[in-house]
């Protein structure tokens, strides 16, 4: 794995990986070759052993994170946040004992937390979230003793210490459109209700006064008869102009 420095503006690292056979075994010297201060530093195994820090975010960083990652023992802190990377987390990060700060939000990380996380005795500080992890947070007293907003914006993430339940190592499903379904059916047959009940009132707060009130009642018959006149009347006088037109 490499990775090099392409222009003056550009600070990277190479990782030499040298192998010499030995009677069929193969024994491999980690290498890192730094731009330090405008200059070239290349450290070996021990050199890299002594690292403690590295702070990498809020940069375009992309790909996976090498497994490499676990010859870096000494390591205390690590934050890769707020990249581009992408994939597993490293299913040997567990490795990294002496880890006491570890951000890894906001990335694009999918699949599920690697349960050798749980052997980091010594972790403080985690953040997993704002990314794509998935399954069960793994079952271990380290892990469950964080917040869980170092788990959120995990969409298919569940356990504790998330409120959202486990089945099988899958997250619950919440009945959202059942719900939706059962309180829409609830809100139209309240309303369904509310209506006929409003037009038997009306009905019978009209034509009850009409049937009890005399005066109301005369009223009432005379508007009809009054009506009924109008309409013969207008159905007459159509009639008889449609006759003369015809007649012409």
């Amino acid at each position: 794995m490499a990775q090099k420095t392409c222009s003056r503006d550009y600070q990277g690292h190479w990782y030499f990986v040298n192998t010499t056979g030995f009677k069929g075994n193969w024994s491999y010297d980690l290498n890192a070759l730094l731009m330090w201060k405008g200059s070239e530093q290349m450290f070996g195994d021990n050199g890299l052993s002594l690292l403690k820090s590295i702070d990498l975010s809020s940069n375009h960083f992309s790909e996976e994170i090498p497994m490499e990652i676990e010859n870096l023992f000494g390591l205390v802190s690590l934050n890769l946040s707020r990249n581009h990377l992408t994939r597993k987390i490293p299913s040997n990060i567990g490795k990294l004992t002496s880890l006491d700060f570890l951000d890894l939000s906001r990335n694009q990380l999918v699949d599920s937390i690697p349960s050798s996380l749980t052997k980091i005795d010594r972790l403080s500080v985690l953040d997993l979230s704002h990314n794509k992890v998935s399954g069960e947070i793994p079952i271990g007293t380290q892990l469950q003793s964080f917040d869980a907003s170092s788990y959120e914006d995990n969409i298919d993430l569940c356990g504790p210490p998330l409120q959202k339940l486990c089945i099988n190592g899958d997250p619950e499903q919440d009945p959202i459109v059942k719900l939706y379904e059962d309180k829409l059916l609830f809100t139209s047959e309240f309303y369904i209700s509310i209506s006929s009940i409003g037009f038997v009132m009306s009905f019978w707060g009209v034509f009850g006064k009409i049937l009890i009130k005399h005066s109301w009642r005369h009223a009432y018959f005379m508007f009809l008869s009054n009506l009924s006149n109008a309409i013969y009347v207008m159905t007459a006088v159509k009639v008889f102009k449609y006759a003369i037109e015809d007649s012409r």
